[in-house]
This record gives C-alpha cells, structure tokens and sequence, in this order.
C-alpha cells in the first residue's frame, strides 16, 4: 500500500480494512497493525464497507451492520487511523426517515470510542433510494438525531454533493454550497472526496469521474482548494481507472492548489484572479 501512495504521489491514504461489498471480518494482524502505525508517513482514513446501513427495516442488517461498523472502528485504532468514513444510509422502504434515523441513533452512539479515537465521518450520499443524508438540510436533521456528538464529523463527496441538487458548477456554486455545509454542520468538515461526476446537477446517480473530466470540471475543484473551510482538510479522490489515472488526479489536484489561475466553465479554460490564495489540503488516493 505504501509503495502505491508513494507511486501516485499521495500526502494522505484512505483504505478499507474489510471487503467492501461483503460482511465477514479478515483476522486481525496485532503486529502489522503496529508496524503499519510506526512506519506509514502519512495521514490515514478508513472507509467502512458500503453494505452498512442504519436506516435499514431489517434486523438482519442492522444486527450485521453494528458488526462491520465497530470492527471498522476496532481497526481504524488498532492502526492510527484520523477517522472512518460511514455512508448515511437510507430508510429503503417509503418516507420512514424518523425512525430510520432514530436507528441510527440507537445503534451508532454505543459504538463510538472516546475523543481521542478516530472520528466517525458520516458521508451525504447522493440521494437516491430514501437517503437520510445528502444534501445540507437532511445533513443538519441527520446531526441533530445524532445530538450533535462531538465525536462526529462530516465526509463531504463532491460527486454526491452535484447529483443531490447543489449546483457546484453555477456561478457562486462552490461558495453557497459549502455556506451551506458549514451552517449545517459547522467545525464538522473531516475529509473531502474529490470526485468528478457523469451526471449532470440534481441527477441522484452516484457515477464518479476523473477531475476535470466530468459535469463539474475543474473550477469547482479550484474553488474548494481555495475555499477558507476547507483550509486543512484532506482530498481524496475516488475516481476511476488506473494507478495512473489517479495519479493524474492528484496532480490535477495539487497544481489547482497552487493556481493563481482560477478554471472558468465546465472545461476548466483559465481567468485571471489575481494573487494566489494560500490553501493547505492533501490530495490522496481513495479505495475507489
């Protein structure tokens, strides 16, 4: 794993610690998990697999989610990890939500460690399928079940942020967007994923594209780089293909956070903005 962040120039590295698509547990490695806590350089982020979900009407589910959930938490410490990334999860059947999120209460608070263990990201999806979370509004009531536990934080997609509805690619998108994000969940923002989308604004498909290479293009990118919220939060991307693509990704990411040039329109040609704004995110390569 270190060797791949190092070959695609990443500051940050975001891993599963399970399959991603299924419920059983590896056997933990105590001595691995030491050895990868005193050797990796970088900053580390767990991504719990996508099967977790809270809302869900089934007690299979959620009995089997509880289990991924603290076993995702259990190793995201065992190896120094900053925090683990959730899926808000959906209520499935009908307009449910309040109990769907009262679930989440019940069983997500009992499973979070003390403050100084990894945070638990909640992630907006990208609103298909009864979301509980996906754009600022149902994000604000998601925090609000979940009494605003300091021990929570928010994981931001860029790509699920689009197709909910916020239009990043509109004039003052990107600034609305995340006076948005900060009203709804201020001092919250722990990572963001930075992902291109297929789709256009408002499409509720989660379908990621390389940066710059989507419906959004590169100035929304600039813009977040460059937004004061997000000054110190990790960039991750998600984006598809290969080691090389992703590479592409961050570079395209890093040389958008030293730009004095500011991309103008969904194809990213260039306006003048005047003098370089100072931003110190990561771009780093996700799991996806």
């Amino acid at each position: 794993m270190l060797p791949r962040a190092q070959a695609v120039g990443a500051e940050t590295l975001q891993l599963f610690v399970a399959n991603t698509r299924a419920w059983a547990h590896p056997k933990a490695d105590p001595a691995g998990d030491e050895m990868f806590r005193a050797t990796c350089p970088l900053p580390v982020f767990v991504h719990a697999p996508y099967l977790i979900n809270f809302g869900s009407p089934s007690p299979d589910t959620l009995a089997r989610s509880t289990l991924a959930l603290a076993f995702s938490l259990r190793r995201a410490a065992a190896i120094g990890a900053r925090g683990v990334v959730m899926h808000a999860g959906s209520a499935v059947l009908g307009s449910r939500w309040g109990e769907a999120v009262r679930q989440v209460r019940e069983h997500v608070l009992p499973l979070i460690g003390d403050a100084d263990g990894p945070l638990l990201l909640i992630e907006p999806t990208a609103g298909g399928g009864g979301s509980l979370a996906c754009d600022a509004p149902s994000l604000a009531a998601y925090l609000d079940v979940l009494g605003r536990d300091e021990r929570i934080g928010v994981c931001l997609d860029t790509c699920h942020l689009h197709a909910a509805g916020h239009d990043l690619t509109a004039d003052g998108g990107v600034a609305a967007a995340m006076d948005a994000l900060h009203a709804a969940a201020p001092g919250r923002l722990g990572l963001i994923h930075a992902n291109d989308s297929l789709d256009e604004c408002g499409s509720r498909r989660d379908r990621h594209q390389n940066v710059g290479r989507g419906t959004l293009g590169r100035r929304p990118f600039w813009e977040l780089l460059h937004h004061p919220v997000t000054a110190g939060v990790a960039f991750v991307v998600e984006t598809p293909g290969d080691e090389a693509g992703q590479a592409a990704d961050i570079a395209r990411l890093r040389r958008l956070r030293s730009a004095a040039l500011a991309p103008a329109g969904p194809r990213g040609r260039s306006r003048r903005t005047g003098a370089a704004i100072r931003a110190s995110q990561r771009a780093v390569a996700g799991p996806d």
